[in-house]
């Protein structure tokens, strides 16, 4: 069994065809999903996706690209009401992206302080996305030793991993690891503790080789899964069992599969 640990099934590359892509998943040993919220006002959305399938759960969250749109004073109140949902497990995708910028760095800021701080109120782990912004990352996190989470779709280097784990998180890896220029990231996930690793998709972004360039999906879990074996010189059984594991240890309010 897999489980797909980061995916946005709302998105509309999914929106004809999500029953099937489900399916596809299924008969690829990936046996649960989580779907990401990147945008508060499409956070019922995803939970009515989420309702639709039993083994489909979701997140409440705003992406940092969007902070300018969610720094007002209610987020954290509509973080605490929307995570009353059942099928909500998790609280992002939230973080610090200096790479676009596409929000202010003062305004990501806050929101992301934001997020933490529901995510300690509502005892739920962080889903972070970070680019070319460890230091403040790290040093908004190193505010709050309670916190806990994924840095998901890790594509930072040795240092962030190490630092990422030593305050007690997870990392996530994606189909990057299969890219042909990714042999830093490789080591990263060969450093990683096997009890702190998670696979994801990411989709629809960033299909892992030989479907680079295609729209991504959940079934593609187990090609990421499969190269995370190669690379630590386990079965992909080890893999699977170990990164399944780790998500519901992570991720408590699933009900396991």
């Amino acid at each position: 069994m897999l489980v797909d640990s980061h995916c946005h099934l709302n998105f509309p590359e999914f929106k004809e065809d999500r029953d099937q892509v489900i399916k596809r998943a299924e008969e690829q040993g990936v046996k649960a999903f989580l779907t990401i919220n990147t945008r508060l006002d499409e956070a019922e959305e995803i939970q009515a996706i989420a309702d639709q399938y039993p083994n489909v759960y979701c997140t409440v969250g705003a992406h940092p690209h969007d902070a300018s749109d969610h720094v007002y004073k209610d987020v954290y109140d509509d973080l605490i009401r929307l995570a009353q949902h059942p099928k909500v497990v998790g609280i992002g995708e939230t973080g610090l992206d200096y790479y676009y910028n596409n929000s202010p760095s003062l305004e990501q800021i806050e929101s992301f302080k934001t997020h933490i701080r529901a995510s300690i109120e509502l005892r739920l782990p962080l889903i972070i996305h970070t680019r070319d912004a460890d230091a403040d990352t790290l040093a908004c996190l190193r505010e709050f030793p309670k916190a806990k989470g994924v840095f998901h779709c890790f594509s930072g280097g040795i240092d962030l991993a190490k630092a990422a784990l030593d305050l007690g998180f997870y990392v996530s890896f994606s189909g990057i690891i299969t890219f042909k220029k990714a042999d830093e990231l490789r080591e990263v996930a060969k450093f990683a503790p096997m009890d702190r690793v998670l696979v994801e998709t990411d989709s629809p972004f960033l299909a892992p080789i030989p479907h680079r360039g295609e729209r991504n999906e959940p079934a593609y879990t187990r090609i990421t899964a499969m190269k995370l074996s190669e690379i630590k010189g386990v079965s992909l059984e080890e893999i699977a069992t170990q990164t399944t594991h780790n998500f519901y240890r992570l991720f408590d309010r699933c009900k396991v599969g």
